[in-house]
């Protein structure tokens, strides 16, 4: 990964590279960044350029021996740590043991999640990823050792948010007080899940969303898809890269179209048509589903700027201000946010495996009602 891989974010680039260049590194860097966002991809960026042996300029070269095995992630100076879970096959999990699956699934794209993560592994039910009290400890033994060929041995600690108190606390010490040739980078989307002796011990590192023109030159290059849809994309992820790409990869139903059908039917109270809208939506792809309830809060959040007269921070395509200014003219601020609340209980229940036509169609009941209470109710 180069940092020209990277769509936009020109600021951090040059500053992350003159930190290099000028020997102006911290020991333990936080770098955190909107959910599925750029930040692992520049912690890998970040450390190619390091181990560097050609540096062009404010990037690596990309093809000497060090950028080739950064290209792999294979570099015998990169240490990897992220949460695992536990299978039939391995009881008590580790990074090491779930190194193959990681470069894979990095290498498809190192804008991930962490959820996006567990199914890859083929978590079910309600399992959760977690880093253990073990692993870190034996994270020790490892960077006690010398780099063997760059000039710094680097750990990415990917979603520090899975340590728990105990793997957290095991963490400080080396945090605080590292061999001289290690370097730690903590990559996150949500530093206040942090123990906050940990993000004392760290230099952070914010990564911004990427600017939405960039990122919709990005899609249209890794998907061929139209630039109106990438800019849509970029404008409803809100910095989530991952969510885009993915939304970008497939040929789905026009989101906001269905959406706006969907609001008509609350609107005109069409009992019949929500009940079929319930049925659409029940064959759809459960990331569709998840989609259009995301995309909903997008609308919802846009709605609220409109309602109190901050049009310039509403970010939609052309069409979609017309359906957000008339939209937001029937509703209130506080009729808007428990639809928001609904929208996330039922998310919440399509991430257990809830039916989702009985859970669409409930909150398609709810919506009537709260759509067609007294305005300021």
């Amino acid at each position: 990964m180069l940092f020209k891989d990277i769509p936009g974010l020109f600021d951090i680039k040059k500053t992350l590279s003159a930190a290099v260049r000028n020997q102006h590194i911290a020991h333990a860097q936080l770098f955190h960044g909107p959910y599925g966002g750029p930040q692992l991809a520049m912690a890998l960026a970040f450390t190619t350029y390091l181990f560097c042996n050609n540096k062009q300029g404010d990037d690596a070269c990309g093809q000497c021996a060090s950028c080739q095995k950064m290209k792999r992630t294979v570099h015998p100076d990169l240490v990897f740590l992220f949460p695992t879970i536990s299978t039939k096959k391995v009881k008590e999990p580790e990074s090491d043991l779930f190194l193959p699956e990681w470069r894979n699934f990095i290498g498809e794209s190192p804008y991930r999640t962490l959820p996006e993560w567990l199914v890859f592994l083929g978590a079910e039910g309600n399992k959760q990823g977690n880093i253990p009290v073990e692993e870190t400890r034996k994270l020790i033994p490892k960077i006690s050792l010398k780099p063997f060929e760059a000039p710094f041995k680097v750990v990415i600690l990917w979603t520090p948010e899975s340590l728990n108190a105990s793997s957290g606390n095991a963490l400080l010490k080396t945090l605080e007080e590292p061999p001289s040739t290690t370097l730690f980078l903590l990559v996150c989307s949500d530093p206040q899940k942090l123990l906050t002796t940990i993000i004392s011990r760290t230099q952070r590192i914010k990564i911004p969303q990427v600017e939405e023109n960039h990122l919709a030159d990005f899609l249209v290059e890794k998907s061929s898809i139209e630039y109106e849809k990438a800019l849509q994309l970029a404008q409803s992820s809100e910095g989530n890269m991952a969510w885009a790409l993915e939304k970008s990869a497939s040929e789905n139903l026009s989101t906001s179209t269905w959406f706006a059908e969907w609001m008509r039917a609350v609107h005109s109270k069409n009992l019949s048509k929500l009940v079929l809208l319930a049925e659409q939506y029940d064959g759809f792809a459960k990331e569709d589903q998840k989609g259009i309830l995301e995309y909903g809060l997008h609308v919802f959040r846009q709605c609220v700027y409109q309602i109190a007269g901050t049009t310039q921070l509403i970010k939609a395509l052309e069409k979609e201000k017309k359906f957000i200014e008339n939209f937001s003219k029937t509703l209130s601020q506080e009729k808007i946010e428990k639809m928001a609340s609904k929208v996330s209980d039922v998310h919440y229940h399509l991430e257990r495996n809830a039916r989702a036509k009985m859970v669409h169609l409930d909150l398609s009941l709810q919506f009537v009602r709260i759509y067609h209470s007294p305005k300021n109710v």
